[in-house]
């Protein structure tokens, strides 16, 4: 088990001096989005190979590992250019992936916070870009890692079920399981039992867990908070993960530099 963060939640860093913060800071694996962590890459068109050798040299170095490169598109919406644009990255940071060594590329599948109503309507476009970028992980045998989140059309269980059956790859379509962003009420939701039903359904499609924690205030606002002091329940995920025979990576998303090494003891506790 590799315990890692989200590079950007330290910021935009060149590239050699962001894997030696990461190795100091105590991680042994990043989840990058290129734009978002390095200096060196304004957009993703700056991308080139040089860049990517440096990157890659620089966290083999420094012995962190790349679980996750970071890809995170619009894949639903109904704006055929705006689907277009997104199939299109996403294919390209595949073939990146390839390069830098990383294991898969993740992402969500909208930008937008969604009714009911829209979420049904956009998942249909969201199926078909999935299945287009499929194409290339095949190809270039990579992984593309699908983020479920409650507001997005990758909604639910059922949906993420669907959308494995849909694709038909299980060697090229993982999935990214954050907890916090299935959990819509936490007052009123059994999280053992919902966690274990998740994982016992689609556990062997998940390669990364995205480990964070909030809390709600009087406006039903989200507020992050340091690991085990807010309303998540990782109990059942904590037995999920004891029963594992593969590697499986933690990624801390939302770091607060205050509580670097209590949420590296909860990871680690997991």
């Amino acid at each position: 088990m590799k315990i890692g963060v989200r590079a950007h939640d330290y910021g935009k860093r060149e590239i050699e001096e962001m894997a030696a913060l990461l190795h100091d800071e105590g991680y042994g694996a990043a989840q990058l989005v290129l734009p978002k962590a390095f200096r060196e890459i304004g957009r993703y068109e700056d991308v080139t190979p040089k860049i990517l050798n440096r990157v890659r040299h620089a966290f083999e170095k420094n012995d962190v590992a790349i679980p996750v490169l970071g890809c995170y598109m619009d894949l639903g919406n109904p704006d055929p250019q705006v689907r277009e644009y997104a199939v299109k990255t996403l294919k390209r940071c595949l073939v990146w992936a390839k390069d830098l060594g990383a294991g898969v590329v993740g992402t969500e599948t909208a930008y937008a916070r969604l009714t009911k109503e829209e979420k049904k309507a956009w998942k249909p476009f969201m199926l078909d870009s999935v299945k287009r970028v499929m194409e290339t992980a095949a190809r270039e045998d990579v992984c593309l890692a699908l983020e479920p989140v409650y507001w997005h059309p990758l909604a639910d269980l059922e949906t993420a079920a669907e959308v494995i059956r849909a694709v038909g790859d299980e060697k090229h379509l993982r999935l990214i399981f954050d907890a916090s962003n299935l959990l819509e009420f936490p007052e009123d939701t059994d999280q053992d039992q919902l966690w274990t039903e998740w994982l016992e359904q689609i556990g062997e499609y998940v390669d990364v867990l995205h480990i964070k924690d909030f809390s709600l205030d009087q406006r039903r606002q989200y507020q992050a908070e340091p690991l085990g002091k807010g309303v998540m329940r990782y109990e059942s995920v904590s037995r999920w993960l004891d029963n594992q025979k593969r590697e499986i990576s933690l990624v801390r998303e939302e770091m607060n530099l205050l509580y670097v090494k209590e949420d590296l003891a909860f990871m680690q506790n997991l």
